[in-house]
Order: structure tokens, then sequence, then C-alpha cells
């Protein structure tokens, strides 16, 4: 009975009942910020993880435009029943270089962080012009018109700048050759092997089977490299972190 009566005088003393809740939270915060302080880096370095490559953050882009992460979220999380139906658990890496990051707070779909490589781009391009003819249940609006948009590198420059301001690792090399690498990675047939020593693991063809490097080749470039950068099959978690 003497804690609650010691617990009472809190809650009918408004002044005290401040007090010790500034208290309360001032200790909480510190715990939790000042570690911070002593690493190097909050995020585990995962082999495999690169900067987008021009086409694939064009693409991601146009998914930020379109409000593809109203309905989709990029994060996995630590329960056995998110991992069985979408992958491995996301890792911190996985969103070092994305600005915003596009975790997400609502699944009106399904999450993205693995879609990569689970669909055909063909699957891709009619998923975009009719959702409902792939997936009879969804909600999802017609985007048709991505692929009717020619695109070309004219801004990538600045995006690309506009990262490497933010942290981004884009090197002077690979701003330098922005606009080759954007029209290579859509070319089958172009001299593409300097952008994949730019960007290893990029993936190259033309995404939406039409003449011209459109905004949905871009997108669809965007949406196969999610979740294909990081190999699980030997990744080990740092047990210091």
């Amino acid at each position: 009975m003497a804690i609650l009566d010691k617990h009472k005088i809190l809650e009918t003393n408004a002044t005290l009942l401040l007090i010790f809740s500034f208290l309360v939270v001032t200790i909480g915060g510190l715990v939790q910020i000042v570690p911070l302080f002593y690493l190097e880096n909050t995020i585990e370095e995962v082999e495999g993880m690169r900067p987008y490559s021009p086409l694939e953050l064009t693409g991601r882009d146009i998914y930020i435009r379109e409000g593809c992460y109203v309905c989709h979220s990029q994060m996995i999380r630590a329960m056995r029943d998110e991992v069985e139906r979408y992958g491995h658990y996301s890792l911190a890496a996985e969103s070092m270089y994305d600005h915003p990051f596009q975790w997400g707070s609502k699944r009106t779909g399904p999450d993205l962080a693995r879609v990569g490589g689970r669909y055909s781009d063909e699957w891709h391009v009619d998923h975009l012009r009719d959702p409902q003819s792939v997936v009879p249940e969804s909600v999802m609006p017609k985007y048709g018109f991505l692929e009717r948009k020619l695109i070309g590198p004219e801004n990538i420059d600045d995006l690309i700048e506009t990262h490497r301001m933010v942290g981004v690792p884009y090197t002077d090399e690979m701003l330098e050759n922005a606009a080759a690498d954007f029209r290579a990675q859509a070319d089958p047939e172009s001299d593409y092997d300097a952008m994949l020593e730019r960007y290893p693991g990029a993936q190259v063809r033309n995404f939406d089977g039409q003449p011209g490097i459109s905004e949905a080749d871009a997108l669809i470039a965007y949406l196969q490299m999610l979740g294909t950068l990081v190999d699980f099959s030997t990744f080990t978690p740092d047990a210091n972190r």
C-alpha cells in the first residue's frame, strides 16, 4: 500500500508528475542515443550492396512519383509469418542508399522487398497495364501509360549528383558515365561491360519489350533488382551488433 500511496501523490500533483515524466523520458532517450556516439557505423556492411544504377534510380523515382509506397512496403520483419511469405527479413544495409527509405506503413498489396526475380518482365508489363488480369482481386490502378512515355538520361546527372550530396557513394566515374550507363542497361546489344563493373548485378535487357526506353523499363529495372543484391545463402549476421 505504501507504494500505491506514493504513486497517488504523483498522480494528484501535476508539477511532480511533469518533473518525473521528464526525467523518465530523458533517461530513456539517453540510453538510446548515447551509445550511437561510440559506434563508427550503425549499419553493418553487407557484401553486394551498391548504389542504384542510373536506370534503376530513375525507376525508383517513378515508383515514388506514382505513390507505389502507399500500398506496398519494403520491409520484411523478423517474424516467422513474414519470413515464410516474403523471404529473409530486411537488413538495414539494404536501405542505406535510399533517400527517402521505402519501408512503408501499410500493405494494401504485398511487400516488395524481395520482388526482384519473382516474376518475369512480361508479368510486370501485364501487371502495369491491367493489374486485375494477373491478380483478379487487386485494387491497383492501371499504369499502362508508363510504357508509352519514352524517357532519356537528360536529368540523370543532376539526380545522381543530388544523391551523392546526401551521402550515396557515387564516384566521379559513375557520374561521368551516367547517361551511357542509363542507355546501356536497357539495350542488350550495347557495350554494357563497363556499366556492369560499376554496378555489379545490374540486369541488362529491354524490360518492357518495346522500342525505346520507357518509364516502364526504368520501373521494372528497379523492381527486378529489389532484394537481389545480397546473397542470403552466404550471409552471416554480425554477432557484435
